[in-house]
């Protein structure tokens, strides 16, 4: 079948109540365009897709988009003589065949039925409980209420018979009774004849409660055929396609595809709506513009997959395709082969028997599991730590919990071998320190089956068995760098030996010898070395006085100034870091680099490591093919019989010791070196190496550019002493104009701990832009937040979803979908001024959203409005009217009373500007109120639109999620 005949990826249309309230029930009318929801309150909706005007996009003129939007709506009302309306309160809804009548069942036990579209209640065909338990033979009746109507289900062949399950566990055909079967409620039951065999009866729950009643089941029933669902999570809904063909489960957790037409009914892969957080998600890498080659080899090897549905999530990597508004499953690729483990899969992993889809147990009920989201772990230690990807090479580079680095390559074909394992000591025979954490894993000692895909080549594992911290792969040079909390090393994958192993641990630094499972006396000491530091300040601060002698007067003066004079008014204090504290060692960056090390006019291959004490480490390396004439000096060898050296070159220690977050390598343009093999095959500019270049190190307090090769500081930017918070993420993005196609500008994008975007151009470090974009307290989304190199980033807002956001108008991932319907569209009513929002937010035409309280502008703001007065950032004499739309009268206005330059340039701007514009009217200052509660955004210089965008795959009281932009203000503001 057309997959158009049921929807397609990226297609979501957005619907938000005007009461913030849960939606329980969604009901579609086939073939309207129309929907009907329940809420908590009681409440039902109808919904319908209505037409929208035509716009231009991109120059091309759009037409047919529509928008979801809500037409009328019902509440039932209180039987007379009760005072309480629980009776009434609605749990399940029917939609009858004909699609005229809602049939709903109630807490009460009472059916009502309601008109479509009309939503008008028809009173004399109310069945109340009274009427059905008069009905039943005495056997059935024990005296007591049958409970909410739990489930209803209309006959398949004669119209207006419907079948009504109680939570009591009984279920009654109307006018008919058959003997319930003892076990827990059932839920919801469906019952579906078929052209060529037996009816299908599929029902949810009815487990035996002693001894299932903890199972998440959906069990299918034909003839002698029984098959019960085993599912990891509970099931929410479930329906049938005609025939009936195949079965869909909604669970909390994912959504389950059955074949009812394969004998066996096996499980069916789903092209989109998969599970982000099979596992737990414990790290994010993104590749943009990936060869196609690349794609196609990963598209194959995912196909190869699609029968294998269940999986353990402990060592896997997920490949998605993150081109459009949906996550799409490509491929998946797991470790745990190359080791042995208690769930060892030792066996053909093609091999059907392995399926757990076609596997069932000997027990009745005849259980089967199903769905691929596993929420137990079979050995933490095989967690996924940190992934890097060389798109020309096809190599990857994964590092796990217990110090396991793969090296894997992509490989068409079905491979057993044998993986080569290298053991690297970072601790170099140091005394005095021992592992108190966990194991390192056992890699296998025989040939092992590995499906096409990526297939590992080398194993390099750590000792002791920490946590990977940082990885790099420079797959032009076959090397690969690793860090954990005790050093960094360097290995050299294609003549399968390491080059380097350097320990970066304290002399205290014992909590790092503890491992993750160790903390709780690590924790105390690491309070107690807190609360020292604080007394400490405080005791520096307050010196007395030991003699009145004129020296001692003056030496305190001089302190006095001396203290004045290192920090600035508008600074705040940073108190340096002591050396002793714990984990100071743990080795946070990694970075490959062709620059000046050694000397200004012989540049070479270099590695760079940050660690969490603040020092960075750069080592001159010998490659065998990089730089021939150092090979010629030492006699001409080969380069099969040269190993790769490093040397090294500086080492920096930071002030304060903060730890380093990031180290980039700039040209002398100032701009980021090249990725492998980009440069010397012509995929893309070649870098400056004439004039000198720089080193761009982030740590969590401060940005500061060094000059190469004396290190010498040319430009720093003092974040924490500015702003108040410390860097958390740190990423080189390209901002492309959406006027010039030729021009394109490098920024430096910061996330900090309050969650807010910091961006600077490089290499001045000139702030350019700020604002909000997680909330502070989310402290897992900030941790797992993703730069791409376009301008784009991702964070997770829950185990299972990502949030997206875009910087650059030039890239914008924007869903604009329209329904092909038999009936006519209506036009959008421009009365109500409302206009659905990404993140199920409305905004009337003020810029407020509805049945919210304003917030202040400066929640979300550049450099200028959240500085002090007395701040170089700020301007004292800046007024901003935040409300109302700005016209372009109002900007001719204010840019007459202003004596200043003038920044306006190019075409005249609209008095309202769409976020979808193709083009930029205001080229050199942009502020955008935001839907997403009044928040306004400002861009500066002549780059590209920055935008703030959205998609969200979840809401708790949106209909279909559907992001829509809405218009934007600019207010008289500049930068």
């Amino acid at each position: 079948r057309d997959p158009c005949s049921y929807g397609h990826p990226g297609v979501e249309f957005t619907g938000l109540h005007k009461d913030i309230t849960a939606v329980t029930q969604i009901l579609f009318l086939p073939g309207q365009g129309r929907l009907l929801s329940l809420l908590d309150d009681n409440t039902i909706h109808l919904w319908e897709l209505v037409a929208g005007d035509p716009r231009e996009v991109g120059g091309d003129k759009r037409e047919g988009v529509v928008c979801l939007q809500e037409v009328d709506s019902y509440s039932l009302p209180g039987r007379p003589g009760i005072e309480s309306c629980s009776a009434t309160r609605v749990t399940v809804l029917l939609l009858l065949r004909s699609c005229d009548q809602l049939c709903m069942g109630t807490e009460g036990g009472g059916l009502y039925f309601l008109e479509l579209p009309r939503l008008s209640l028809k009173d004399n065909q109310t069945l109340l409980q009274d009427q059905v338990t008069q009905s039943l033979p005495d056997d059935y009746r024990c005296g007591k209420s049958l409970g909410p109507v739990e489930s209803l289900q209309e006959h398949p062949q004669q119209s207006g018979k419907i079948l009504i399950g109680y939570s009591r566990g009984l279920v009654v055909l109307w006018d008919l009774s058959t003997r319930p079967f003892p076990c827990k409620a059932i839920n919801k039951i469906l019952w579906r004849t078929t052209q060529t065999g037996s009816p299908v009866l599929l029902y949810s729950g009815g487990m035996p409660r002693a001894s299932y009643g903890d199972r998440h089941c959906l069990t299918i029933q034909q003839d002698k055929d029984h098959v019960t669902f085993d599912f990891t999570s509970r099931v929410i809904d479930f329906f049938t396609f005609d025939e009936p063909s195949a079965l869909v489960v909604l669970l909390e957790e994912e959504l389950v595809v059955i074949d009812l037409q394969t004998p066996g009914w096996p499980s069916m892969p789903t092209p989109y709506l998969a599970p982000l957080h099979s596992s737990a998600i414990t790290c994010s890498f993104h590749i943009s513009s990936v060869p196609p080659k690349l794609w196609e080899r990963l598209v194959n090897a995912g196909k190869a997959q699609q029968g294998r549905q269940h999986a353990h999530g402990d060592g896997t990597v997920r490949f998605w395709d993150a081109s459009g508004v949906a996550l799409t499953p490509m491929y998946k690729l797991s470790t745990a082969n190359v080791f042995h483990t208690d769930c060892d899969p030792c066996d053909d992993p093609q091999d059907a028997s392995d399926d757990p889809d076609m596997q069932q147990e000997e027990e009745w009920p005849p259980f089967r599991k199903v769905g691929c989201f596993d929420p137990y772990s079979d050995d933490p230690r095989l967690g996924i730590q940190k992934i890097s990807l060389c798109k020309y090479s096809n190599k990857l580079v994964v590092a796990g919990t217990a110090g396991q680095v793969i090296v894997l390559g992509l490989s068409d074909e079905r491979s057993d071998h044998l993986v080569d394992v290298s053991v690297v000591d970072l601790l170099q025979d140091r005394e005095g320190f021992t592992w108190k954490g966990h194991e390192r894993l056992e890699p296998r000692l025989k040939p092992a089956p590995f499906p096409p895909g990526f297939q590992p080549l080398v194993l390099v594992q750590c000792l002791p068995p920490a946590s990977v911290t940082a990885v790099a792969l420079h797959a032009e040079w076959n090397l690969i760098s690793f860090g954990t909390s005790h050093g960094f090393g360097l290995f050299d994958y294609h003549r399968r030996n390491a080059v380097l192993a350097r320990c970066t641990l304290h002399p205290n630094d014992s909590l790092a010898m503890e491992g993750p499972l160790s903390r709780v006396k690590s924790l105390k000491k690491s309070l107690r070395q807190s609360f020292r530091r604080i007394r400490k300040s405080r005791v520096s601060g307050k010196k007395r006085t030991i003699t009145t002698t004129p020296t001692s007067k003056v030496q305190e003066a001089n302190a006095a100034l001396a203290e004045q004079e290192d920090v600035a008014p508008i600074q705040r204090r940073i108190e340096p870091r002591s050396a002793d504290d714990s984990l100071s060692g743990v080795v946070r960056c990694l970075c490959f680099a062709d620059t000046f090390l050694r000397d200004g006019t012989h540049h070479g291959p270099t590695l760079w490591a940050g660690t969490n004490s603040g020092s960075v480490y750069a080592y001159a390396l010998e490659v065998p093919g990089v730089g021939l004439g150092r090979v010629c000096e030492r006699g001409g060898a080969g380069e099969s019989s040269v190993c790769v050296e490093a040397l090294l070159g500086k080492e920096i220690q930071l002030m304060h010791r903060a730890p380093v977050v990031s180290i980039s390598v700039l040209d002398g343009r100032g701009k980021p070196l090249p990725d492998p093999y980009e440069a010397s095959q012509d995929l893309s500019i070649a870098p400056e190496m004439t004039n000198a270049h720089s080193v761009l190190i982030a740590s969590e307090e401060q940005l500061k550019v060094f000059s190469l090769p004396k290190v010498s500081a040319k430009t720093k930017f003092k974040l924490t002493a500015h702003e108040g918070c410390r860097v958390r993420k740190v990423a080189l993005v390209v901002f492309n104009s959406t006027v010039q196609e030729d021009y394109s500008e490098h920024t430096l994008v910061c996330l900090t701990n309050l969650g807010d975007m910091h961006l600077f151009n490089i290499p001045g470090l000139r702030p350019q832009v700020r604002y909000d974009c997680i909330r502070k307290e989310d402290i897992s989304g900030i941790a797992s937040c993703v730069f791409t190199k376009n301008g784009q980033g991702f964070y997770l807002i829950s185990p299972s979803e990502y949030e997206r956001f875009s910087l650059s108008a030039k890239v914008l991932t924007e869903p604009l979908c329209s329904v092909q319907l038999d009936r006519p569209l209506e036009p959008t009513p421009a009365s109500d001024g409302m206009t659905p929002q990404a993140n199920g937010t409305h905004k009337n035409q003020m810029g407020q959203a509805e049945g919210q309280t304003e917030e202040p502008p400066s929640s979300l703001s550049s450099p200028i409005l959240d500085t002090p007065l007395d701040s170089p950032l700020s301007f004292a004499d800046l007024t901003l009217d935040s409300t109302g739309e700005i016209t372009v009268e109002d900007v001719r206005d204010f840019l007459t009373d202003w004596d200043g330059p003038d920044f306006i340039a190019g075409p005249q701007p609209s008095p309202i500007i769409p976020l979808w514009s193709p083009q930029p009217t205001l080229c050199t200052l942009l502020l955008a109120w935001h839907k997403l509660g009044g928040k306004p955004f400002i861009r500066t210089k002549n780059t590209a639109f920055k935008t703030h965008v959205v998609c969200s795959s979840h809401l708790k009281n949106s209909i279909f999620l559907y992001s829509h932009f809405g218009n934007m203000t600019l207010p008289p503001t500049w930068n």
